[in-house]
């Protein structure tokens, strides 16, 4: 059956993920930490706690989606249009949540549909909150019925340089590592389908620019401090290639701040972001 704009409102079953220290390790490298970030990538450095990066958020949450209930959509045409991540705690090195997902926003865009997504999860073992993900898709071929277009603002960027920007260089075999967090979609490391969709080669996951771009953010605004990440959300526009080099410009009011990150070749690749830290 077609979208069903008729489940905004519906949530999924609970789901529980656990993770434990080696995950989180994993997900760093995976992100592009290094040697330079022991407590992120290291779980026995001397006189070092292992830290989470706040963005792992996106690998652990978002469960309990109701997917059984928005109707149906060509997943070959579906692409990530948003990002967002709440924290209300540090993510511990190794634990347990549970999450409820909800479909917040169902928008007839013509030529497409838009699926908004919130998923609020617990941690298992204080009983507390501990995350929330935001998630919007846009698929492609899925619109007309005559339902709301949503939303139209757009973030304003200052007219005047940025207030920071942190370059990262991606490895040219950065996505095979990501994809050991779990989206093991071959676009990301098969030739033969990455050329079916267009691309001279594979490209690097969406998430993990993001997750990227959340390490810059991360130790440019928070002194690489976890518990001062309080929320990111930002719009994905342009993939990114493995072996790319990426800049993050970012422009602070106070505890916000707004950025984007841009290729070596000055394509906005992540746009409308929107910080908050403490």
């Amino acid at each position: 059956m077609p979208i069903n704009p008729e489940a905004v409102g519906a949530k999924g079953t609970p789901t529980r993920r656990k993770w434990d220290s080696k995950d989180a390790l994993l997900y760093a490298v995976g992100v592009g930490a290094g040697t330079d970030e022991l407590a992120f990538t290291t779980e026995n450095t001397k006189d070092i706690e292992q830290k989470v990066l706040p963005t792992f958020a996106v690998i652990i949450g978002g469960g309990g989606a109701p997917f059984d209930k928005i109707g149906s959509f060509n997943p070959m045409l579906m692409v990530h249009g948003e990002q967002g991540i709440e924290l209300f705690d540090e993510i511990p090195a190794e634990g347990e949540i549970e999450s409820v997902g909800e479909c917040t926003a169902i928008w007839d865009k013509g030529s497409a549909a838009v699926l908004e997504f919130e998923s609020t999860a617990t941690n298992v073992a204080t009983g507390k909150p501990l995350l929330k993900t935001r998630t919007m898709l846009f698929c492609r071929g899925e619109g007309g019925w005559g339902g709301e277009r949503g939303p139209s603002e757009k973030i304003e960027f200052p007219d005047r340089a940025p207030d920071h920007s942190v370059e990262y260089t991606t490895r040219e075999d950065q996505a095979l590592t990501y994809r050991l967090s779990g989206d093991r979609n071959p676009l990301h490391s098969d030739p033969s389908f990455a050329a079916v969709g267009g691309f001279d080669k594979p490209i690097l996951h969406g998430l993990c620019t993001w997750g990227i771009t959340g390490r810059a953010l991360l130790h440019t605004l928070c002194d690489s401090d976890p518990s001062r990440f309080k929320a990111m959300n930002s719009r994905f526009s342009k993939p990114v290639i493995p072996g790319d080099t990426l800049t993050i410009n970012m422009w602070v009011d106070g505890q916000q701040a707004l950025f984007q990150t841009l290729n070596q070749n000055g394509d906005v690749v992540i746009d409308q972001g929107q910080f908050t830290f403490i």
